[in-house]
């Protein structure tokens, strides 16, 4: 798979102008890496930390697509948990989305600190709550 279609993946159902908005570069700039422009390092990585993306796997097609998330020691989080709430956790799955919820804002806060609940939302829908 090329640069190009490694990006096309990456964009999938996203119109181009919106995943240009998402990752800060002009949509023409897109359009031109889909034509089969290379971009430069710094490029390349721009569009892979703010697509939440390996910059490994974009670049060259290896690795992992997402980048790896932060471990959450959940031994920890049970103990703070635990303090706050005076009980364990019962329901495992809501403190997974919870956490996922958290990584995702992290790694898409915007320089000047906006975070978008809307596309946090819109990330866990696409990974729902596991039916028991």
């Amino acid at each position: 798979m090329s640069f190009s279609e490694r990006l096309k993946s990456l964009i999938g159902e996203e119109s181009i102008s919106g995943f240009a908005r998402r990752v800060d570069i002009s949509e023409a700039l897109i359009r031109k890496y889909l034509k089969g422009s290379e971009p430069s390092l710094s490029k390349a990585n721009q569009i892979a930390m703010r697509a939440n993306c390996s910059l490994e796997w974009l670049a060259t097609g290896c690795g992992y697509l997402y980048r790896q998330a932060e471990v959450v020691d959940m031994d920890a989080y049970e103990i703070v948990y635990r303090y706050l709430h005076g009980e364990a956790p019962h329901d495992q799955e809501t403190h997974r989305m919870l956490i996922s919820g958290y990584q995702y804002l992290r790694a898409h806060k915007k320089a000047d600190g906006f975070l978008d609940e809307t596309a946090m939302i819109a990330f866990l829908q696409r990974h729902p709550k596991e039916q028991s």
